[in-house]
């Protein structure tokens, strides 16, 4: 599967892109992070409304300033997750997934308590956290941390191109 022109780091990248796009690791986190997505919007749209009302003026803030950084992760999440379907999809070339514009940006500011935020925003803070370290490692191991000039060492790929070897395509 050489593509003339392209070198052969750039072409294992290709591929490792490829080869996660269509496993079912993939299918697994974007089925979760979809399914947060709509979870997290139906309760800020609906119960949560109702609970910020009932909170004490800190807590509201708390509750505002902890709903954005909710709601900007899961897009960062979901964002990420679309552009590898649109690689699996063939609508996007695996290089152009490699732009630093679809990798996931840092957590900023600092979380505010969650002792006084309602027990469902601090469920749903727990799992956005959880999916996005997840998604975030993916991301550095596919894309930040491998190196054009060589392949990357990362065990799990390493096995993937193993088992890929051994099973075929």
């Amino acid at each position: 599967m050489s593509n003339p022109g392209v070198s052969e780091a750039a072409q294992w990248r290709a591929d490792v892109i490829q080869d996660f796009a269509r496993s079912e690791l993939f299918e697994r986190t974007f089925q979760e992070g979809m399914e947060l997505v709509e979870e997290t919007a139906a309760y800020l749209d609906g119960a949560g409304r109702q609970d910020s009302k009932l909170l004490s003026r800190n807590a509201a803030l708390a509750y505002a300033s902890e709903s954005m950084r909710l709601t900007t992760r899961l897009m960062q999440v979901a964002s990420w997750l679309l552009v590898q379907r649109a690689v699996r999809e063939g609508h996007m070339a695996p290089a152009a997934a490699c732009d630093a514009s679809y990798r996931l940006g840092g957590e900023s500011g600092a979380a505010a308590s969650r002792e006084a935020l309602p027990s469902p925003l601090s469920q749903l803070l727990d799992r956005s956290e959880r999916l996005y370290e997840r998604v975030r490692h993916l991301d550095r191991r596919m894309y930040v941390e491998a190196d054009d000039s060589q392949p990357a060492t990362s065990p799990v790929l390493a096995q993937m191109a193993r088992l890929k070897d051994a099973f075929g395509h």
